[in-house]
């Protein structure tokens, strides 16, 4: 497997990046966390579906926007466990005696529907391994 990093800093560089990895025949994308491409997570699952390049993302989010895949904390887990801690400290805990935690719940979520647009086909072990599949 080979890595190429292509960035885009703006919504503006979104297209121009897709368009490059296309021309660089990449056959995935890995969309690192960040709140541009949150804030247009339908664009880049437009951009992907029509570049014709599977996605893998850092959250569910970007999957019910019609991205491929993303394998992340389940942040509903994390809110909950969070308010734990804010409870903790209004009853008199002071925050430095708390211990750090780490996520301990992952989903896995597919789009069906993007997978059948690219033409794949998500082996049933994949499918039955994933928290969600979305039709």
């Amino acid at each position: 497997m080979q890595l190429q990093a292509v960035g885009a800093r703006t919504a503006a560089e979104l297209e121009g990046a897709f368009t490059a990895m296309a021309r660089a025949r990449a056959q995935a994308v890995l969309v690192l966390g960040s709140p541009i491409f949150f804030t247009e997570r339908q664009r880049v699952a437009e951009l992907a579906i029509t570049h014709r390049l599977p996605t893998m993302l850092d959250a569910r989010d970007y999957v019910e926007a019609g991205c491929l895949m993303s394998y992340s904390p389940n942040y509903d887990d994390l809110y909950r466990r969070g308010a734990i801690y804010v409870d903790k400290i209004l009853k008199g805990s002071r925050p430095a005696d708390l211990p750090v935690e780490q996520a301990t719940k992952f989903e896995l979520v597919i789009n069906r529907k993007t997978a059948k647009a690219l033409g794949l086909t998500i082996p049933q072990s994949v499918l039955q391994r994933a928290g969600e599949v979305i039709q």
